[in-house]
């Protein structure tokens, strides 16, 4: 049986993933923040990506016109490269039945940290993780300190 993103059950295609904007972080202050959004539950799907030691929120499109927080930054994606694609269970043949959509990592060298079949939403609520960046960073000052 196919399953899509958003957990139904049924044999039809899935949707094109819907357009996101991406607001990137530090990975030491993104981390903080995906813990404090999933005690929440308000966390959407998150990239890891290793190489710049960054994380990025996929949050709603329009956001970046009004992202003001500091140390972060927030881009205009459009959904390039948001693609859907089809994975089976590894017997080597493509059933229909035994299908399940995935999406793949929208930039190059990236890996889900929080992939959207396991996120609370399909996009992180920008007043919401605002508020976590804002948590996380006090929390991360304070733990500075005590060092």
């Amino acid at each position: 049986m196919s399953r899509s993103v958003n957990g139904s059950d049924h044999g039809v295609p899935p949707e094109p993933a819907p357009p996101c904007d991406l607001v990137t972080v530090p990975a030491r202050q993104g981390l903080e923040a995906v813990d404090i959004l999933r005690l929440r539950d308000g966390v959407g799907p998150v990239l890891h990506d290793g190489a710049c030691h960054t994380l990025g929120f996929l949050v709603p499109p329009g956001t970046a016109a009004g992202w003001d927080v500091p140390g972060s930054a927030c881009t205009e994606t459009y959904g390039r490269g948001l693609t859907l694609g089809t994975a089976y269970d590894g017997d080597g043949e493509e059933d229909p039945e035994e299908a399940v959509t995935v999406i793949e990592p929208p930039v190059m060298g990236t890996g889900w940290l929080v992939p959207p079949e396991g996120a609370y939403a399909a996009a992180t609520d920008p007043a919401v993780l605002r508020a976590a960046l804002g948590e996380a960073a006090r929390t991360i000052a304070a733990v500075d300190r005590c060092q």
